[in-house]
């Protein structure tokens, strides 16, 4: 007997997809970058051999500095604290990639699968910037918030990781949990802006 999984995005019913290319005029772009793998890895960041497994299998060095992040082909790393990452892969390739980081690394680590527990949402366009300072009490100032920079925050009343990818375009990645609130958020935060669903 065969059985089929159905997987869902934390947004799958607000319908974002069915929203794409309606609006074309407004100073804030959305999009989920829904079902992609997210793996939590602990480790010693001194453990020289626990640096080299995780750049054998994801080609990459672990970002060592406070609220770094680093980006390879297969994966983007998150700093999240002194011997905490969040590792982000494509769709599909969660499993296998727990996988590997469990047979390479050895010692004292943890590596453990969050996707569907949490989701990637990207925030860009000519008004982010005024979102993000009515959404969060950071400084959005590219001194303060360089590209490439990872902050722990909230976002409106939620806890949220934000990426910053560029001078206006910004990464979150939000709790399954919070997603609608942080979606009802967005979406009445951006009305004097406009919002794309892109």
């Amino acid at each position: 007997m065969s059985s089929s999984i159905n997987i869902e995005s934390p947004l799958h019913h607000a319908q974002l997809d069915e929203l794409v290319g309606i609006s074309q005029v407004g100073g804030i772009n959305l999009h989920e970058e829904k079902l992609l793998g997210h793996l939590n890895l602990r480790g010693n960041a001194q453990d020289t051999e626990f640096l080299a497994g995780i750049k054998e299998v994801l080609g990459v060095d672990l970002p060592l500095a406070p609220c770094s992040s680093v980006k390879g082909e297969s994966a983007s790393i998150w700093w999240l604290a002194p011997d905490e990452w969040l590792v982000i892969v494509g769709s599909g390739q969660e499993h296998d990639t727990e996988q590997q980081l469990r047979s390479v690394l050895k010692g004292h680590f943890a590596v453990s699968d969050v996707s569907g527990a949490q989701t990637l949402l990207e925030l860009s366009g000519a008004n982010v910037l005024e979102l993000m300072m009515k959404s969060t009490g950071y400084d959005m100032h590219l001194d303060s918030f360089p590209i490439g920079k990872v902050i722990g925050t909230t976002f409106a009343q939620a806890g949220a990781h934000i990426l910053r990818i560029s001078d206006d375009k910004f990464e979150l990645v939000v709790r399954r949990s919070f997603s609608d609130y942080i979606w009802l958020w967005i979406q009445d935060s951006s009305k004097e802006y406009g919002l794309n669903i892109v």
